[in-house]
């Protein structure tokens, strides 16, 4: 490589590495998308169904008197907020925006509303210790929100993990283009070093 080349790309170097980082921060979700964006729709959809007898996911997140009346449990509760932030909230914004982080952040919240979804679906199923009366069962909005977010769980994570694939392929290359200057560079030193004996 002259000196021209090396102080040509020396210039764009800068640039360069911007934009590779701009890539690696990304995500390329591909027909994935499709099914994510389904799965938010549905979501969405649980939220305005039942979730336990008359009580919908709206009255569950704001424990309206309906809520009150059907002995709404609290990982109910914790479940729709959940759903609602990061089943509905970062997957949207992690499909616009397309950041790596955001998707991350929407797989772990998923995946924590997954199991909070099944303990909502075990309260609903269960007879209180001190209360003999049988609850109202799951609704068909909370196994609906809770098939969503598995669903989003498992698309979320090999969207992710095919981003750090891609990420280990960058690196790869980067560490293998540093070895080849390095080499460059010795082989200068050699050549310029049993120039001047």
């Amino acid at each position: 490589m002259s000196a021209d080349e090396t102080s040509t790309f020396g210039e764009y170097e800068d640039d360069l590495k911007k934009a590779e980082q701009k890539v690696a921060g990304e995500i390329d979700p591909g027909a994935r998308a499709v099914v994510v964006a389904v799965c938010v729709l549905v979501a969405l959809l649980s939220v305005i169904l039942p979730h336990a007898g008359a009580a919908n996911g709206l009255d569950v997140m704001t424990m309206s008197d309906t809520a009150h009346a059907e002995a709404i449990a609290l990982p109910s509760r914790v479940f729709v907020y959940l759903l609602v932030i990061f089943g509905i909230g970062f997957s949207i914004v992690a499909l616009l925006t397309r950041r790596w982080v955001l998707a991350w952040l929407a797989l772990c919240g998923s995946a924590v509303a997954s199991v909070a979804g099944m303990l909502a679906i075990w309260t609903r199923n269960t007879v209180g210790v001190a209360d003999w009366t049988v609850p109202s069962g799951a609704g068909i909005g909370l196994l609906l929100g809770w098939f969503a977010v598995i669903v989003l769980t498992f698309h979320w994570s090999r969207t992710v993990w095919a981003r750090s694939n891609y990420h280990l392929a960058l690196e790869a290359e980067r560490r293998e283009k540093a070895a080849e200057q390095e080499a460059a560079g010795l082989a200068l030193q050699r050549k310029s070093g049993t120039g001047g004996n």
